[in-house]
């Protein structure tokens, strides 16, 4: 008797896609929110943690904030001896022996807690420290969520990592709007998506910025698409770029003093302009097609 085996793929309950650039006003966030509005009974989570702007767009409603803090290692002083093994530890020189007594660099410290571990005297506590908040509210059908560092704290990662694992919204698209550039928080932000979208400009710097942030998505073995912005008729080294890399193109951005206008008063253009509304919505379907596939694929 023979026996058929029937594989079944079964369709993910939440795709995630990233919006990348290899640098800041490229349109990220112009094609994050764009995006996320014409595509509706989405979650909109903006990473760009230092610089938050998407809730400037969606202009969320019933907010809900939560402070985001680290734990910092604190000195008993009475039971340290000196032997300095937690300095000898610590990779990050977050620790120093001055005067005889364990000074503690919060700014540069990690929060990994190996100091503690390693303190024959147990003379290290913990003590929670405020680095920033999430706030989360709801902008019609999308629920928006963003992460805001505060001034002077030197990195946005635990904020991020409280942004992408633990919102608790049952939706099937997550858009996150990352952090230009390709630092540690863009890092953070892609490595659990399903996708990402590179934003990129028509221009020389722009195909810099855009092969920086083209080689740490392949790095990290994401599907990807480019999206052009701002494109004019005439040569563009982008697009170039792009058909020498075998690069596919989700799409372009004409250059558009009423789209740039839209867009500078904080308001979302598929609400402003049916004209604006059916790009975005040709440019949605054919990423969710994109994304639907690679992760067939992969799956």
């Amino acid at each position: 008797m023979k026996y058929i085996q029937v594989f079944i793929i079964m369709e993910k309950s939440n795709y995630k896609i990233a919006v990348l650039s290899g640098k800041g006003g490229t349109g990220k966030t112009l094609v994050s929110v764009n995006l996320a509005a014409v595509a509706k009974d989405v979650v909109y989570i903006d990473c760009d943690v230092e610089e938050p702007n998407g809730h400037l767009f969606f202009k969320p409603v019933e907010i809900k904030s939560q402070d985001i803090a680290v734990l910092i290692p604190t000195v008993e002083e009475k039971l340290c001896d000196g032997c300095r093994k937690c300095v000898e530890f610590c990779k990050f020189n977050a620790l120093a022996h001055i005067n005889n007594k364990i000074k503690v660099f919060d700014d540069i410290c990690h929060s990994c807690g190996g100091c503690l571990l390693i303190c024959p005297q147990n003379a290290l506590r913990e003590k929670p420290k405020v680095i920033g908040k999430i706030q989360k509210g709801i902008s019609e059908d999308v629920v928006v969520i963003s992460g805001m560092l505060n001034t002077g704290e030197t990195s946005g990662v635990p904020i991020i990592k409280k942004l992408l694992r633990e919102h608790d919204e049952v939706k099937q698209f997550i858009f996150i709007d990352c952090p230009p550039g390709s630092a540690c928080t863009v890092m953070e932000s892609i490595k659990d998506v399903d996708y990402c979208i590179i934003v990129a400009e028509p221009t020389i710097f722009g195909v810099h910025n855009l092969n920086m942030v083209y080689e740490l998505v392949k790095l990290f073995n994401k599907p990807y698409g480019v999206v052009l912005n701002k494109c004019i008729d005439g040569e563009n080294p982008a697009e170039e770029f792009c058909i020498k890399k075998n690069i596919k193109i989700l799409g372009k951005i004409p250059y558009d003093n009423e789209l740039g206008l839209i867009n500078s008063n904080g308001l979302i253009a598929v609400k402003e302009s049916t004209h604006y509304k059916d790009m975005f919505d040709s440019l949605h379907k054919k990423i969710i097609m994109e994304v639907k596939h690679e992760t067939a694929i992969n799956s």
